[in-house]
């Protein structure tokens, strides 16, 4: 199984990390052709407008393409990308989730925390770096962790989106859950 991370911006090299510890291979994918080898994807934190620029019109239609067919999987800006509703400013996504997210609605880089919430109905470590925040989610799409009242881990059929960083705690549920996502759609 090979799973690539979106190698433009944010902190790709600690997904790499938790993916390794996991037996997974990785790619490091800088070029939207590198899209082509992989099983499964993950899109990280960072600016998710940034993201849009480095990728270009092309990348970009390349990546649409590539989330339809494979496992995605995008932590913070990744989730803004997925989402198909974007605010504070609107922004245009790749639509893979039914869901309309908030731009930094926890606040600014001052007010980042590390919070504990609930995934699959256990406590979780959850670190939040000028986090999106889930407003609504649509009738397909099914919540896998809560902070408060929040929906901060969401899927809908091969597509994962997490407005926090788990590649920056020691628990690797998250990241479990989305290899097993991947395993079972290349079986």
């Amino acid at each position: 199984m090979k799973i690539g991370v979106l190698a433009l911006q944010g902190d790709f090299d600690a997904h790499r990390k938790r993916l390794e510890e996991l037996g997974a291979g990785v790619v490091l994918v800088k070029k939207p052709e590198q899209l082509d080898e992989i099983d499964g994807l993950i899109i990280p934190g960072g600016e998710s407008s940034t993201f849009l620029k480095l990728l270009g019109e092309a990348g970009f239609e390349k990546l649409k393409q590539f989330v339809r067919l494979k496992p995605t999987f995008g932590t913070c800006a990744g989730a803004i990308l997925l989402a198909n509703e974007v605010e504070n400013p609107p922004q245009a996504g790749l639509g893979a989730l039914d869901i309309r997210i908030r731009r930094n609605a926890y606040g600014r880089q001052l007010d980042s925390s590390i919070r504990e919430g609930k995934f699959d109905n256990t406590p979780i470590e959850m670190v939040f770096i000028r986090a999106p925040k889930i407003e609504r989610v649509g009738p397909a799409v099914e919540i896998l962790a809560t902070e408060g009242e929040d929906p901060v881990v969401v899927r809908q059929g091969k597509v994962m989106a997490a407005t926090f960083h788990p590649e920056l705690s020691g628990d690797t549920r998250v990241h479990r859950t989305f290899l097993d996502l991947v395993s079972d759609s290349t079986s």
